[in-house]
């Protein structure tokens, strides 16, 4: 098992996935808390949308991706805390309005096939050092914001009216949190790719959910199921010879499985 990871490009993919697991198991605990499971795939596809216009202007897609998609997450918490509308209204209106100037921006943009289906996709095998030292960043920081901000996330999580009686800043913590998820997809997206970035974000959490008695016991066994799934898709990947992505999902949705069984015998 360890042989190959002395593999150059498989120690840089097994760091990404590592890493990866993390940061993107680490937020969907409040994701799947919150039940804005939908979130994380709206999101994913609003990156679509700056991806292709990244393709558009000939530019590094990834950088037009970040502010594009934040612009998207700000713009569904503006809209469930100031209108009527619900959360997953919200973001489905996103959802379709990022996909539709995605299909527009490629549909003026010739040859863009390729780099496309490389995004939609993903490949963990084709991370390059300067990946990592993006992902690097983002799982220092959220570090960080576990010591700085999970309380106050949490408490407002579990009950946001009384979180704000207490005088919480509900509005402007949610507007940061969803840029931090924002950030944490569009990282994510060369690892994964969009169509399965979503899953990094619930399928950890709502397992932990299954076999946890705390929030905060939740939030380690999502970390922990998501670097796991990360390293033994990875090698299951290598030896099967199939896509690394997919069979990471495979084995969350086969650790989803196992604590499906063990809460309900509990």
């Amino acid at each position: 098992m360890f042989e190959i990871f002395a593999i150059p490009f498989m120690q840089r993919a097994l760091i990404a996935g590592v890493l990866i697991g993390f940061i993107g198991s680490y937020y969907g605990v409040f994701v799947v808390q919150r039940k804005m499971s939908f979130l994380g795939d709206g999101l994913a596809h609003a990156a679509f949308g700056g991806i292709a216009l990244g393709i558009l202007l000939d530019t590094e897609p990834l950088l037009i991706a970040i502010p594009f998609t934040i612009l998207v997450s700000v713009g569904i918490v503006i809209l469930k805390n100031r209108t009527k509308l619900e959360s997953d209204t919200a973001i489905g209106i996103s959802f379709a309005v990022s996909v539709a100037l995605g299909i527009i921006f490629l549909s003026i943009k010739k040859g863009y096939s390729s780099d496309a289906m490389n995004y939609l996709f993903g490949s963990i095998l084709s991370v390059f050092p300067n990946d990592l030292y993006i992902v690097s960043g983002l799982s220092i920081f959220t570090i960080i914001t576990f010591f700085t901000h999970w309380n106050s996330w949490a408490y407002a999580t579990f009950d946001s009216e009384l979180a704000r009686s207490d005088g919480q800043k509900i509005f402007s913590r949610d507007i940061y949190q969803s840029i931090l998820i924002s950030l944490t997809i569009v990282v994510s997206i060369k690892v994964v790719g969009i169509v399965l970035i979503a899953s990094f974000l619930i399928i950890p959490a709502a397992a932990a959910r299954l076999v946890s008695s705390t929030f905060y016991g939740m939030t380690v066994k999502s970390i922990i199921f998501g670097i796991l799934s990360a390293v033994s898709g990875l090698w299951l990947s290598y030896y099967l010879d199939v896509p690394s992505g997919a069979t990471i999902i495979l084995v969350q949705a086969l650790i989803f499985t196992i604590c499906a069984v063990a809460g309900r015998q509990r």
